[in-house]
């Protein structure tokens, strides 16, 4: 995702400089036109838009406070991990104590559509960061979605939970299905072609069944981070007394298809859950 995003903003003429904790995957987007810098501090340094995509929340926090002695007073910090509501209030808080402005901004969107800068941008925060943010913005997604303006109230994550929770849903209803499918002897294309068209039917139905009948588990949203979603998809829910008993079953789905070596793959490897042990 990051690196996708990378060369969408390199493309749409931004100056560009970039940082992974693994130098080795950041360094070929030097051949595409952003800088690679061997530190946080270096690659913020007098930037007027910095944007995080990491793992999760602790990924994020850790890298902002490594480049914080680097970072302009009055930049605008857009948040763009999946990091859940919990860490909210810690980014929040960085942002107040080192001048910059934060963005609550997580991107909706898997390898292709951040590849091709077609992302949906989720994002909460103030008026007057909007204009200085836009260009990168439009540069990596095909619109944004402004859903509020304190960025510490978690509009836009709280909306990209719900959004994941669904994807992560249909995700695991597909792989399931196929697998009974099989374990029954009935013809998958069986299956697809007596739903396709009806109100049963959808776009990521068809196309998660036909990665899992190719075989093909290139990853577009791995294993190992959809079950962190999926964890903090459950979390969100506790933190209000909402059960997400599905979710929760999801996440262990994931674990279990990670323990088995699928951790890598795409999350259609949710699939192999219903067979080995």
């Amino acid at each position: 995702m990051g690196a996708a995003m990378a060369r969408n903003l390199v493309k749409a003429g931004l100056d560009v400089r970039v940082w992974n904790r693994t130098k080795e995957k950041a360094e070929p987007l030097g051949k595409d036109g952003a800088r690679v810098a061997g530190t946080p501090a270096e690659a913020v340094d007098g930037a007027d838009v910095v944007l995080t995509i990491l793992h999760d929340a602790d990924s994020a926090l850790a890298t902002m406070r490594q480049a914080a002695p680097a970072l302009r007073k009055g930049a605008v910090w857009a948040q763009c991990t999946t990091a859940g509501v919990g860490a909210l209030g810690a980014f929040a808080q960085f942002a107040r104590e080192h001048g910059v402005v934060f963005l609550d901004s997580p991107v909706l969107g898997t390898r292709q559509p951040a590849e091709n800068g077609q992302l949906l941008v989720l994002a909460a925060g103030p008026q007057e960061a909007r204009q200085a943010v836009a260009p990168a913005f439009d540069a990596i997604g095909s619109r944004t979605v402004w859903v509020g303006e304190d960025a510490a109230e978690g509009t836009a994550s709280r909306l990209k939970l719900v959004i994941n929770s669904w994807v992560l849903t249909v995700t695991h209803g597909t792989a399931e299905a196929l697998a009974l499918a099989k374990g029954l002897g009935v013809d998958a294309a069986d299956f697809l072609q007596a739903v396709s068209g009806g109100a049963l039917d959808m776009g990521y139905l068809q196309a998660k069944a036909a990665s899992i009948l190719a075989g093909d588990f290139t990853p577009s949203f791995a294993v190992h981070t959809a079950e962190k979603d999926a964890r903090l998809i459950v979390e969100a829910g506790e933190s209000v007394g909402v059960r997400l008993d599905v979710a929760a079953a999801g996440a262990e789905r994931f674990r279990r298809a990670a323990e088995l070596g699928h951790g890598e793959e795409d999350m259609a490897a949710s699939y192999f859950a219903s067979f080995e042990k």
